[in-house]
């Protein structure tokens, strides 16, 4: 699962794995809170440093027009958005997509909980900019 040619591929496998040990425990079928919960102690298992429904402002313009939500933020660095629905739309890669450059992370994960099969999505913010 640890491609070097990714960036943070060390740790986009890590949230990986504990997902996996979520699904395999789960499997399809709770609601998405249930997941992130379990989502939570697996990756406190894992010794992730990690904030759980972390609120970030919402700029348009240079005005704060809102906050929002991301799943969790890992390391500081990467966004995880985790759905729980029979098939994700494009709806749902959009908002990981949107999540990135609102607040200008540069990888995120999207995870899908419904499936049978565990489902998972790398995305790169294309307009990330270094601070």
């Amino acid at each position: 699962m640890v491609n070097e040619a990714y960036k943070y591929s060390e740790l986009t496998g890590k949230i990986i794995r504990c997902a996996m040990n979520v699904h395999s425990i789960l499997g399809s079928g709770f609601q998405e809170v249930i997941y992130q919960r379990a989502l939570a102690i697996e990756m406190g298992l894992a010794s992730m440093v990690f904030n759980r429904e972390f609120e970030m402002l919402i700029f348009y313009r240079d005005q704060h027009i809102g906050t929002r939500r991301v799943d969790f933020l890992v390391e500081g660095i990467l966004s995880v958005e985790i759905k729980a629905t029979t098939k994700l739309e494009d709806v749902h890669y959009a908002q990981a997509i949107n999540y990135l450059e609102a607040y200008n992370l540069e990888i995120g994960l999207l995870i899908n909980f419904g499936e049978e099969s565990l489902r998972f999505k790398r995305f790169t913010n294309k307009k990330f900019k270094l601070k």
